[in-house]
């Protein structure tokens, strides 16, 4: 198990370093009292204490009574859930509450970090109404395959711009060059991303919603189509 990643992963729950360090123990170990835990993870009795505390009262850990007050982790599977389910009914309830007011998406927006324009791309990819164009490399597009299947069951138009063979039933998968990091999307004529993205590249790209841009990257994409097109007959001819 990488400690690092779990411990990282922890901390999106809710819970600070030091919380996830002394959870992670409960899992591993079992049930075990302050001074157990402090020794097991080299941190002071009072912070382990404090830990323990914090712990029950996120519902990450139970307070067993015995000779010793000793603690228990709550399982990993109910701890979590718990907290995507309270998650999910507080953006509900934000989302019926919030005033009324629409905002155009207008302007060009810059998205930074792997992490964030890979949100996006989901976000992008699960929003499709009608129609979606995707140009990547190859190695990207598994990290959408589910979304873009989605998309293909609901019977919703799916073209893939890639530089190496795809297979993807129901769907249109132009092969071309080498795509290096460059990635684009349309979708329903509305939305554009294009821009680096992935392992080792600077991860930044732009997000617009302007009418002039969108029909610029929608024939930039048409043009990239064409090419393939003309590519793939010439190899026939070969």
């Amino acid at each position: 198990m990488d400690e690092r990643q779990f411990i990282e992963y922890l901390i999106h729950f809710g819970l600070t370093r030091q919380e996830a360090l002394v959870y992670q123990r409960l899992l591993t170990d079992g049930k075990q009292t302050g001074y157990e835990i402090a020794k097991l993870t080299g941190i002071s009795r009072s912070n382990a204490y404090s830990a323990l505390a914090a712990l029950t009262e996120k519902g990450a850990a139970y307070v067993l009574e015995e000779n010793a007050k000793k603690y228990i982790p709550v399982g990993l599977e109910e701890f979590c859930g718990n907290c995507i389910r309270r998650m999910q009914e507080e953006r509900d309830w934000m989302l019926e509450n919030l005033p009324d007011k629409h905002v155009e998406e207008e302007g060009y927006i810059t998205i930074e970090g792997e992490m964030n324009i890979e949100d996006k791309i989901h976000n992008l990819l699960r929003e499709t109404e009608e129609r979606v164009y995707i140009s990547c490399p190859l190695v990207c597009l598994d990290e959408f395959r589910g979304d873009l299947e989605f998309l293909q069951r609901q019977k919703k138009k799916v073209v893939i711009l890639t530089d190496g063979a795809f297979p993807f039933k129901g769907g249109q998968v132009y092969v071309g060059e080498p795509k290096e990091k460059q990635i684009g999307i349309i979708t329903d004529s509305r939305h554009v991303l294009t821009g680096e993205y992935g392992r080792g590249s600077m991860n930044t790209c732009l997000y617009s919603g302007k009418k002039n841009f969108v029909m610029l990257y929608k024939n930039a994409l048409a043009n990239e189509i064409k090419l393939m097109k003309i590519s793939k007959e010439n190899k026939k001819d070969e």
